[in-house]
């Protein structure tokens, strides 16, 4: 009889729920598209060679002059919409794994050495903590793009700075609970560095909360630029994210041109959901206090 590895007990666990394979198997289709747009979309609605200016305002199921369908209509600028959604969905995506993977590693940092440290550097840090997640995320993301400027770079420092806090506060606890076991007490006897202890076998138990906040931060970040690109402060117009295209919208959204802003907002709300749905499993899954 094979054994029970912990591997198969999570995956037995996430498929007892078919909302949330479903929502993996959505997800997963999402990123593969986002992934490999110069497949799936039929245009590059950023390549001026495919973009036709005559096709500008087509209505969904419109065909242009040069015979192109465009499924979901086509923008002011001639770009077909589904394309656009599809380059868009890459950006967003990009933008929030790359800022949530950077905040893991500097809060699964900083929260490990304060609760290693204690005293006044665990002080210095979780006050720091605590003064910055007083503050509206999208509030302190604004104030530091109007510091750094506008660009995809400078969207992601922004993210990185105001997550990273959330993933401090979560090791910090649990790696206090996990400093004061045996198997700690035993690597101190043995004379095994501060990093190594830490790093090698406190971290690995701190790792499931960070799983869990790590994806709804992912959701999180997705919104926070899709916000910041509306308001016209994150990503440049030339590689326009979900937000920037249903701000390029908005201004026809009254004059019956609806589906420039309705479709990018639907891609953009099915994708967050899906992530929410994804990592509200994760938590009942990796949260011992729900296990039954």
């Amino acid at each position: 009889m094979v054994a029970d590895t912990p591997l198969k007990r999570f995956i037995a666990d996430y498929v007892s729920s078919p909302l949330a394979v479903i929502a993996a198997i959505g997800m997963a289709l999402v990123i593969l598209a986002a992934a490999f747009a110069e497949f799936v979309a039929p245009q590059n609605p950023y390549d001026l060679m495919t973009v036709n200016i005559l096709d500008g305002s087509l209505e969904p199921g419109e065909t242009g002059f040069d015979g192109f369908y465009y499924w979901l209509g086509s923008d002011e600028q001639g770009r077909d919409m589904y394309s656009a959604m599809i380059y868009g969905l890459r950006i967003s995506l990009v933008v929030s794994v790359i800022a949530v993977t950077s905040a893991v590693f500097i809060g699964l940092t900083m929260g490990m050495i304060a609760a290693w440290k204690g005293g006044w550097v665990e002080s210095l840090i979780m006050r720091i903590v605590d003064i910055q997640l007083s503050f509206p995320a999208l509030f302190v993301a604004l104030l530091l793009l109007a510091i750094l400027g506008k660009g995809i770079d400078k969207v992601i420092i922004a993210l990185i700075l105001i997550q990273w806090a959330y993933f401090a506060r979560a090791v910090r606890g649990a790696a206090l609970v996990e400093i004061r076991k045996d198997y700690v007490m035993a690597a101190r006897c043995a004379a095994l560095s501060p990093h190594r202890i830490l790093f090698r076998h406190v971290m690995p138990n701190c790792l499931p909360p960070v799983i869990v906040i790590a994806t709804v931060q992912i959701a999180n970040a997705i919104a926070i630029e899709a916000a910041l690109s509306f308001l016209g402060v994150g990503v440049p117009i030339t590689e326009p994210s979900l937000g920037l295209l249903i701000a390029n919208g908005f201004d026809y959204l009254l004059s019956g041109r609806y589906w420039i802003s309705f479709y990018p907002g639907v891609a953009l709300l099915i994708t967050l959901v899906l992530i929410n749905l994804v990592g509200d499993h994760l938590r009942d899954i990796l949260n011992p206090r729900m296990n039954k």
